[in-house]
């Protein structure tokens, strides 16, 4: 009886080792290629001075007792008004790439970034339980900061996540708001006559942080980051910027607050949190854009279409050879397409 139990306990430990030996071949040998001559780019970057990335002034709020950090930039010349930016689940205001902003100041705007909660300089949420927030929360952070900067109303710019919370800013305070645009993002993320959130990419994703996680330092964390984009670039083709996001990466490490590995999950509750926008985006009565790429693998662009068929007189853009991303091969359209909605006379 015991040779039978040790027969039984070695066959299970030698599946449990090809089991694990089977997840450790997924896991590093398999993902997405890295970007031709990633790692010398990469390594050129952690050998270079870093490039200074907030280049106007900033500061902090407090709301509901949270700091928020925020910068502010200024055109050189006329200000035609404000620009204020909304960026991804986890993504901190650096997420936006400043060759993008900088297209808005060239023309006139100032260009308004903050820290979510839980990112960059802002306050990180130790004990969600304790403090739980919604999208409209972070919409309420970021009215704070106008009122701060004494700004009346803005062009209110959100990408992904960040197009729901400009979205709940648009609702929450359409006396204080311009123009729209939401960028690859959705009004009801669980609407179920939708495509959902691809699991396969989540998977894809998570596979990548565990590969690039175990060992930390900077040039793995500079690799997961080029690495979600190549997975979020879908089957799109298009050249991933490394050096910028290298660069971008090692500033938040080196001289902001890294990266916080509970802000995602933290941003997903919220987003859940929040339910659907739809019956409060049917009454807008404001210039929206709404822009999404053909080839995203993350959020389906029906989440867009639909919410240009509920928004009255909302324009659209559909990017062809585009994923979840911003990289400079979109840049100069998008921001164009931005900037002719913030004249627009539609109401």
């Amino acid at each position: 009886m015991k040779q039978w139990i040790l027969k039984l306990l070695k066959i299970i430990g030698i599946a449990l080792t090809v089991l694990l030996a089977g997840l450790i071949i997924l896991i590093f040998f398999t993902g997405p290629k890295l970007p031709e001559n990633a790692d010398s780019i990469i390594d050129q970057v952690l050998d270079s001075p870093i490039p200074e990335l907030v280049k106007g002034e900033s500061g902090y709020i407090v709301s509901d007792n949270t700091k928020i950090w925020y910068e502010s930039v200024m055109p050189k010349d006329t200000n035609k008004g404000a620009v204020l930016l909304f960026m991804g689940i986890s993504n901190d205001a650096l997420g936006w790439p400043q060759k993008f902003t900088d297209k808005f100041v060239e023309n006139g705007y100032q260009v308004i970034r903050f820290d979510y909660r839980g990112t960059g300089f802002s306050d990180w949420v130790e004990n969600w339980e304790e403090k739980p927030y919604a999208l409209a929360d972070l919409a309420t952070d970021a009215k704070i900061i106008l009122d701060t900067l004494k700004i009346k109303k803005v062009h209110l710019v959100g990408v992904s996540l960040g197009g729901m919370v400009a979205q709940e800013f648009a609702i929450k305070y359409t006396d204080r708001t311009k123009t729209l645009t939401s960028i690859m993002s959705s009004g009801n993320i669980t609407d179920p006559e939708l495509p959902q959130i691809s699991k396969r990419v989540v998977f894809d994703l998570v596979k990548t942080a565990i590969k690039y996680g175990i060992i930390s330092n900077e040039k793995n964390t500079i690799k997961l980051q080029l690495a979600a984009r190549t997975i979020l670039r879908g089957n799109a083709h298009y050249p991933i910027n490394v050096k910028d996001i290298s660069e971008q990466i090692l500033y938040n490490l080196r001289k902001r607050n890294g990266y916080n590995l509970n802000a995602s999950s933290q941003h997903h509750e919220a987003t859940y949190r929040s339910g659907s926008r739809y019956d409060q985006l049917k009454e807008l009565k404001l210039p929206v854009l709404i822009i999404h790429g053909i080839n995203d693998p993350f959020i389906p662009i029906e989440h867009s279409k639909k919410l240009a068929k509920i928004i009255p007189h909302s324009k659209t853009k559909w990017f062809e050879n585009m994923g979840h991303d911003i990289q400079p091969v979109h840049m100069e359209a998008i921001s164009q397409e931005i900037i002719l909605n913030f004249g627009s006379d539609r109401y």
